[in-house]
């Protein structure tokens, strides 16, 4: 259900900041007033949201753990935030439904990519829960980390250093989470193991994936 990737590289992670460095950033709740928990800051720029947003989503579908993960029909362009000591976002879970622009999208998974290095820094952690299990996230510049958009998660106080990462919701062609990762582990399988098998079982394991495509995909 998470899946950790290496997805920028130095040269982006760099572009990114740079332009970041130079552009407005305001209180995170413009996007989100009723909010009781959320204490960040986020880029209110419209053209360094642009230049941001495409190298970001650009980076995302070009990334094949991503897209064979995620399996994306629609993403929200990337949002560029920052926590400076004392901010935070509370425990919750994203909301269903992203408005954007062009249309609404629905949120299935949810994507964090680390800017600066939290390593660095006190806090900050993202924290993420799943039943009565947990786990926490600090990642290294241009890595990221996608998370069912369902599951409570919070970013923890932030109490030295800088947190920069950048955020998107993406809407999956197979809503159904199960079904996702079912389908992400035989394809997984196939790719690992298909060529070592007898060629009539390599087809008979391909027409099922093509098979639970037809079913499970929008």
């Amino acid at each position: 259900m998470f899946k950790q990737l290496n997805l920028l590289d130095t040269g982006q992670v760099s572009e990114i900041k740079k332009i970041a460095a130079d552009a407005q950033f305001v209180d995170g709740k413009i996007s989100n007033p009723h909010s009781k928990v959320k204490n960040n800051l986020q880029l209110h720029d419209l053209e360094a949201y642009n230049k941001t947003s495409q190298i970001l989503q650009d980076a995302l579908m070009s990334n094949p753990e991503f897209t064979d993960f995620a399996f994306p029909e629609k993403i929200a362009p990337p949002l560029v935030t920052r926590y400076q000591p004392g901010m935070h976002y509370g425990l919750h879970a994203d909301s269903a439904i992203i408005p954007l622009p062009d249309g609404p999208i629905r949120s299935d998974l949810s994507c964090t990519i680390f800017l600066n290095d939290l390593n660095e820094s006190k806090g900050g952690a993202l924290h993420v829960t799943q039943g009565e299990a947990s786990m926490r996230f600090k990642g290294t510049p241009g890595s990221a980390i996608v998370y069912p958009s369902h599951s409570l998660h919070e970013v923890e106080e932030i109490s030295e250093g800088e947190r920069m990462v950048a955020i998107t919701f993406i809407q999956s062609k197979v809503r159904d989470v199960m079904k996702r990762n079912l389908l992400y582990e035989l394809n997984e399988v196939a790719a690992l193991e298909g060529l070592g098998m007898k060629h009539e079982n390599y087809t008979r394991m391909q027409a099922i994936q093509y098979n639970l495509m037809r079913m499970w995909m929008e």
